[in-house]
């Protein structure tokens, strides 16, 4: 692939190598989901402190369920709630909610854990894969509310990182590991124009498999 030298000249001071992420997208992005036309929010955060907390206990609670449930992260144990915070927040998170918000200002921060579960569908983290003359290549992270699955919102999510990835300044995305027996993401990312760049054969010990399973590795332009 050529680089042409606007892009070359966007990134060859190495913006993000010295873990430095100013805020280029901050405004919520409002629209409905393809498959109910159900009006929804992707609330753009730069920083944990923007997340009010009951909804931060949310994210942090999905997490905690889907590395307990063994199948789509590597992690076999979960982290606590800070470490969370710390490695999820790392540049840039998109949280989907139900409703339209026109500012992370407007989120009422005084609600319960209950209602935010009741309006929290998915979020995912956007970060370099690689680090110093690298990190223009960015990986992410995504997790859907296990009790709304089949909305198709990882799809959802999917179109809207891609969205937002070239805005914050990344190039090319990389996803290092979706495990082969993940057909949902396997067919979201082939949908979304993705190219598998690589196979990871025995990569990783599933909950309710016997043997390893492999992990597919997408790359994509941004």
């Amino acid at each position: 692939m050529t680089v042409d030298s606007t892009s070359y000249e966007s990134v060859k001071h190495l913006p993000f190598a010295g873990n430095q992420f100013p805020a280029v997208v901050t405004e919520p992005i409002m629209f409905n989901l393809a498959k109910n036309g159900q009006p929804v929010t992707l609330l753009c955060i730069n920083d944990a402190s923007q997340v009010p907390p009951s909804l931060m206990r949310v994210l942090y609670r999905e997490f905690k369920y889907i590395v307990d449930e063994g199948l789509t992260y590597p992690h076999h144990v979960t982290m606590d709630y800070q470490g969370f915070q710390e490695y999820w927040f790392h540049h840039f998170v998109g949280v989907l909610v139900e409703g339209h918000y026109a500012s992370v200002q407007e989120l009422p921060i005084e609600e319960s854990e209950q209602f935010w579960d009741e309006r929290y569908l998915g979020d995912f983290y956007v970060k370099p894969n690689y680090i110093g003359r690298c990190s223009h290549v960015c990986n992410a992270g995504f997790k859907t509310h296990h009790g709304k699955r089949g909305l198709g919102l990882g799809k959802e999510l999917g179109r809207k990182y891609l969205e937002v990835a070239p805005q914050l300044g990344y190039k090319y995305s990389v996803f290092n590991l979706v495990f082969e027996t993940n057909k949902a993401s396997l067919k979201i990312w082939d949908d979304l124009g993705f190219e598998r760049i690589g196979y990871v054969k025995n990569a990783a010990v599933l909950k309710g498999h016997d043997g390893f399973v492999g992990a597919v590795m997408f790359g994509k332009d941004l």
